[in-house]
């Protein structure tokens, strides 16, 4: 039999809680069902659900296996999409997710050249700084950077950017440099409400140690631009991709802090519901940004990548 069959069939009577309903929905009889999930079990030689005449449930194996057999059924179908999807034109309304400082910065300048690219597609780009509920708020996909969380979204990445501690030359002259991690709990911490890590810096000593500075509550700003903004004008040492403050820093408006410290390398994500990549105007979006993005350097982002 068919392996993706005996496996759809199972996850539907898993998900239907029994044979009827799964023949249903599968659009067969209730015993080709009973069939193939037999079939299954003697294949796997497992027994995977439990039959009473009131009800049927997964076993430990045949939960076990359903999480990842849903998983294999799920791609498959994404496959099947998208093979129809490419033959279309990409159209349609695309609601984007972007934190407010890249957005602003990278992504409306490249907007224009993506909506000439395909004139039936209309943005809606929704510039926030909190974590946004994709599916549940009716984002196709959002912008992301650093870790992401664990989850059943999908990922592409676009590219990366660099993190280091930024402050004016005025700051810096009045309180001094900081010379190693330690010294920095004596200084005016910018903290960004926002990060996932709470009111932590996550730092990496020249040992290659990985270290923890908590800030100081001097300021707390849930907008980058704002962080940047205050750190320009002498409030403290602030946190920053490079993406955001490099044009800053090659004016000589902010310095870097601690410039023996390893950079923190993070990384710039697509980020969608399964199946959405299979939606045309998705794909052709995140296309475009890999694209846009290809030559950018995570040190410098005014200037190519090596």
């Amino acid at each position: 039999m068919d392996r993706l069959t005996e496996m759809e069939a199972f996850a539907n009577v898993v998900d239907q809680g029994g044979f009827t309903d799964a023949a249903k929905k599968m659009g067969i009889s209730k015993s080709a069902v009973s069939k193939h999930v037999s079939s299954l079990e003697t294949r796997l030689g497992a027994r995977l659900l439990n039959r009473t005449t009131r009800r049927v449930s997964p076993t430990e194996i045949g939960l076990a296996y359903y999480d990842r057999a849903r998983r294999v059924l799920n791609d498959a179908g994404e496959a099947d999409a998208l093979v129809t999807s490419m033959q279309s034109a990409p159209s349609g309304l695309l609601r984007i997710s972007v934190a407010t400082d890249f957005g602003v910065n990278h992504l409306s300048p490249v907007l224009s050249d993506f909506l000439r690219d395909f004139p039936d597609i209309t943005v809606n780009m929704v510039l926030n700084n909190r974590y946004v509920e994709l599916i549940s708020e009716g984002f196709d996909m959002a912008i992301r950077i650093g870790e992401l969380e664990d989850s059943s979204l999908r990922a592409r990445k676009l590219t990366e950017t660099t993190k280091r501690m930024i402050a004016s030359p005025a700051y810096l002259e009045q309180f001094g440099r900081p010379q190693k991690i330690d010294d920095l709990n004596t200084h005016k911490l910018l903290h960004y409400s926002n990060q996932s890590s709470g009111n932590v810096w996550r730092i990496t000593a020249p040992s290659g140690e990985k270290r923890q500075v908590r800030t100081t509550g001097w300021l707390s700003v849930n907008d980058g631009q704002s962080l940047l903004n205050a750190a320009i004008s002498g409030l403290g040492i602030a946190y920053l991709p490079s993406y955001l403050y490099a044009e800053a820093l090659s004016e000589g408006l902010v310095e870097d802090v601690m410039p023996s410290l390893p950079m923190e390398t993070q990384g710039i994500y697509a980020v969608y519901p399964p199946g959405k990549f299979t939606q045309p105007k998705v794909r052709a979006f995140i296309d475009f940004l890999a694209h846009a993005f290809a030559d950018k350097n995570p040190v410098d982002w005014r200037t190519p990548a090596a």
